[in-house]
């Protein structure tokens, strides 16, 4: 199959149908450890790859999701302590990232008890510029989404998960997305 880059998502255009690596048969004999490694690292690479040409990381787009649409605002411990468990970032850099954020103009963050702004010291809001940007963003992952799950029904998406969900039940694995 021939590929070639998409100038604004960095996503290969397919120029040949899918087929499958293997038979049927063979499929069965395949390694889920290497298959799932390689969907979760094509597909984390496409979402980010997006989300850079819009001048955010993973994370930070992480952050905006949980901050945008609270009128109250969210403190940044909660917001830490809800993302802290996605792909292993840890809380460090977490956060570097809102405060990247608060840098950038698209969070801002109150006064609290504390005083003087800084780390846990008020709840974080969006400004107008960071929701905006959000939503650029949350319709750009509609398309990437689409992307990501084209030829694949909502039954066999669902199927696929239940699957690699019971495999992490078997091997006494944890997972776990809101």
């Amino acid at each position: 199959m021939t590929n070639t880059t998409s100038a604004n998502t960095g996503a290969n255009a397919k120029t040949a149908p899918f087929s499958p690596s293997h038979s049927d048969a063979e499929l069965i004999n395949q390694p889920i450890g290497y298959w799932s490694s390689a969907a979760a690292k094509a597909v984390v690479h496409h979402i980010r790859a997006m989300l850079a040409e819009n001048g955010l990381t993973q994370p930070q787009w992480w952050v905006l999701n949980q901050v945008d649409g609270h009128p109250e605002g969210r403190d940044r411990k909660d917001v830490v302590e809800i993302l802290r468990g996605y792909l292993e970032f840890g809380e460090g850099p977490l956060h570097h990232d809102i405060d990247s954020l608060i840098r950038r103009g698209l969070l801002t963050e109150g006064t609290g008890s504390t005083g003087g702004g800084g780390r846990d010291s008020g709840p974080l809001h969006t400004t107008q510029e960071g929701s905006k940007l959000r939503e650029r963003v949350a319709a750009l992952q509609v398309r990437t989404r689409g992307e990501v799950h084209d030829g694949i029904d909502d039954a066999d998406y669902v199927r696929a998960l239940k699957v690699l969900q019971r495999m992490i039940y078997n091997v006494d694995g944890q997972a776990w997305h809101h």
